[in-house]
């Protein structure tokens, strides 16, 4: 049982909390757990996501527990909700996620962010910079960070503690922060600030209270004013003209350059986001980290993973974008439709599919919705979601609707009308963005899993009537079982294609209906996601593919789908030699292609003579070794193509004795060396002069287990399968020992194992 800690005058040791899978509340509650309090939590409506990172933390899940000292509830939670009804029968003491949370922060250096558009995003781009310059300092987040790169909380290891401060229900007044950054000011949450002078009164005393210096967006006047009014000579601005200015200076589908001015320590700085108003973001978290005291480098942000239901990405399918964000505020709605107006080419359309947020909102600002929404080409309303709010006078979807031109904008009431609507309309080029704060984010994935089923089952039919019959086609062909780690959930469709002419009709398929391809080897350095894979998965399984032709002058021609041990057998009665290395090796000849596999101090390409392959628009390709872009694990050329074949040239010849017993001590080394459990083989690549392996051992690694997946004990740089381990928990692993590699030593190992199907940096 963890120690009483002092909360509110009296010793607190276990915490509940209801609403505990909200964005509020939860990472309130990691933050909880990881401080020394047990923290227990329910949620009428958990997302596994939240419930990962919950449990993860130490958070149980469950009802009311006997014993308990204080109840923290979210701001959804009403007051007639079942189980605060019951915490008021014990008597139990109550209070909302705000009030703990500036509780809990005293005696630390707060860095308070608050304004009313951006803070979530600008909270995470801070955490994030903190974490990538090594700066120990806490976080508290309003959402999760994508793609799960780290927890949305955590305690540090020094004095200072990052926080999102909520405006919503006046728990602002709670907080004196020694440093408080503002992204920015509108007037919003009219339920609570009936006019707009109640609002920036808020923002006021907040500022006052600040113990340091207050930053504020250059270019939102109402901000600037406020503070300067409240602390005149401790006001720093950032942005186009602040004493911390920044601008967009390039922009493109990787992300954006922010140029610094001003009194930053550094002049630019790398930011994987997307906007001009990301970059105000972006400018206000570097200069907050430097007035906190970490060291700048242009590099902070690169890597910044983005948050969740923020511009994210959720498909590409057929060459329509289909993307989700948080925007529920004309201002959010006007500046991200803009950005997303902007990113079309050719006739594309941008479809938006808004859910409004709370009916005192909608009420208030449906003029400003439409006016914001009025950029779209197609216009779906769907009903308000309340958020626990009792509906009022002028604030329904269909009060909203009547603000629009006549015929500009239409609403539906059910899931199933939404996807038969967008089905029937959507078609290549298009844009669709799911807007609102509310339950929308499942509106979309509800409709993206009929469209992607009925897409691929279009594909797969086709595909179907362009094939022999002894090629290999099928839809939700589970993957894990032709991958030595044994993980990963199913390809969309898996072919084995019997000839060439079959893998260019398929290949050519493919590009017409603009879906992605990828070449599966035997899987020997990938991971597979549980997602599996939205591709065509092309392996060259069929006996075609496996040949083995000796073309004289001690030179032969292999095919990419021959096993690298059937090489070095084949070589060894032939009494060829220089392929020893290989026998270990458990891929075939264009894996080793792709990934120039090495071991025992030999590379595929030392006897490379020249290779065969296919791009992925069905040209047949043949090149030199010296014609080649070959480094260190990877050949450039095959990235985006498929290797068919290649022509050897071995190192010498000699008898098959010879060659075996060669063989036979490169197998014995790899056997005293690494595991014999399910694996990708090495993850991580060797960083210049050391090991990664060494590293990770040196951390103490050996042995880390999330699940069924463990670092090895034999090899520190393998992870393996215990035995029924999900590709989750291998990549979860892998971002343990990535960043606790980087805690221990500073080096920050890059990946070898290939992510199949996805991006390593959309992971880490």
């Amino acid at each position: 049982m963890n120690s009483a800690q002092p909360l509110f005058g009296r010793p607190v040791s276990r915490i509940h909390c209801i609403g505990v899978c909200g964005m509020g509340l939860a990472p309130l509650a990691i933050y909880l757990a990881d401080s020394g309090w047990t923290v227990t939590g329910e949620d009428d409506a958990p997302t596994a996501d939240v419930v990962t990172h919950l449990t993860a933390a130490g958070v149980t899940l469950g009802s009311l527990p006997e014993t308990c000292d204080l109840v923290v509830i979210s701001s959804a939670i009403a007051a007639g909700h079942a189980s605060l009804q019951a915490v008021h029968a014990r008597h139990l003491p109550v209070v909302r996620r705000g009030e703990l949370l500036a509780e809990v922060v005293k005696g630390r250096k707060l860095a308070a962010v608050c304004g009313s558009h951006g803070k979530t995003t600008t909270t995470t781009m801070l955490a994030s910079a903190l974490r990538r310059a090594g700066f120990g300092a806490g976080y508290v987040l309003g959402g999760l960070p994508a793609r799960g790169a780290f927890p949305p909380a955590a305690k540090g290891s020094n004095d200072w503690v990052v926080a999102e401060i909520d405006e919503s229900d006046g728990t602002i007044a709670h907080f004196s922060p020694e440093l408080t950054l503002s992204v920015n000011l509108d007037w919003d949450h009219v339920d609570h600030y009936r006019r707009a002078e109640d609002l920036g009164a808020a923002f006021g005393a907040l500022f006052a209270r600040t113990q340091d210096r207050v930053l504020v967006n250059q270019a939102c006047e109402l901000s600037r004013g406020i503070a300067q009014a409240a602390v005149p000579t401790r006001v720093r601005t950032f942005g186009p003209g602040g004493n911390f200015s920044g601008e967009v200076s390039a922009h493109d589908d990787a992300g954006l350059t922010v140029a610094l001015g001003g009194e930053f320590s550094i002049r630019s700085a790398r930011v994987r986001a997307q906007g001009g108003f990301n970059a105000l973001n972006a400018t206000g978290a570097l200069a907050a980290a430097q007035l906190m005291g970490a060291t700048l480098h242009e590099d902070l942000l690169a890597d910044f993973p983005g948050v969740r239901r923020r511009q994210t990405v959720l498909s590409t399918l057929g060459g329509v974008r289909v993307l989700e964000d948080y925007a529920h505020h004309p201002s959010e709605i006007r500046a991200l439709l803009a950005e997303l107006r902007r990113s079309l080419a050719g006739p594309g359309r941008l479809i938006v599919v808004f859910q409004p947020h709370r009916f005192s909102r909608t009420a208030q600002f449906k003029t400003g919705f439409a006016e914001a929404l009025a950029v779209a080409d197609e216009i779906v309303l769907l009903d308000v979601y309340g958020a626990g709010e009792a509906p009022v006078a002028g604030g329904s979807t269909a009060d909203l609707l009547a603000a629009f031109p006549a015929g500009r904008a239409r609403h539906m009431t059910d899931d199933a009308g939404l996807i038969a609507r967008l089905e029937g309309e959507v078609r290549p080029g298009d844009c669709v963005a799911f807007v609102g704060a509310g339950s929308i984010d499942a509106k979309a994935r509800a409709w993206l899993a009929v469209r992607q089923k009925h897409y691929w089952d279009r594909f797969a039919a086709t595909a179907g009537l362009r094939h022999s019959a002894s090629t290999k086609l099928a839809r939700e062909e589970p993957l894990a079982g032709k991958t030595t780690m044994r993980v990963g959930g199913a390809a969309r469709v898996y072919a084995e294609p019997a000839d060439l002419a079959d893998l260019q009709a398929l290949l050519r398929l493919a590009r017409e209906h603009t879906v992605p391809v990828l070449p599966l080897g035997r899987g020997s350095n990938l991971i597979i996601a549980d997602e599996g894979v939205d591709a065509v998965v092309i392996s060259l399984a069929h006996p075609h593919w496996a040949t083995f032709e000796p073309r004289g002058g001690d030179r032969v021609w292999v095919g990419a789908g021959l096993r690298l041990k059937n090489l070095c057998g084949l070589a060894a009665k032939a009494g060829l030699t220089g392929f020893e290395f290989l026998e270990g090796i458990p891929g075939n000849v264009g894996g080793a292609l792709r990934m120039n596999a090495g071991a025992m101090g030999g590379w595929m390409f030392d006897v490379v003579e020249e290779v065969q392959f296919v791009t992925l628009a069905g040209e047949v390709i043949v090149r030199r070794k010296d014609e080649m872009h070959v480094t260190y694990r990877h050949c450039a050329d095959l990235e985006d193509a498929i290797a068919l074949g290649a022509l050897l040239r071995p190192g010498a010849a000699a008898d098959a004795d010879t060659v075996n017993r060669q063989i036979d001590v490169y197998r014995r080394k790899r056997q005293e060396s690494q595991p014999r459990e399910p694996s990708a083989g090495c993850i991580f690549k060797n960083p210049e002069g050391d090991s990664a392996g060494r590293l990770i051992d040196r951390a103490g690694l050996k042995g880390l287990r999330v699940g069924e997946a463990e670092v090895s004990p034999v090899h520190a740089n393998f992870i393996v399968n215990r035995g029924g381990a999900t590709g989750t928990e291998v990549l979860d692993l892998v971002r343990q020992v990535r960043e606790r590699v980087r805690a221990a030593s500073g080096v920050m190992l890059e990946p070898e194992a290939r992510l199949f199907g996805r991006n390593w940096e959309d992971v880490l």
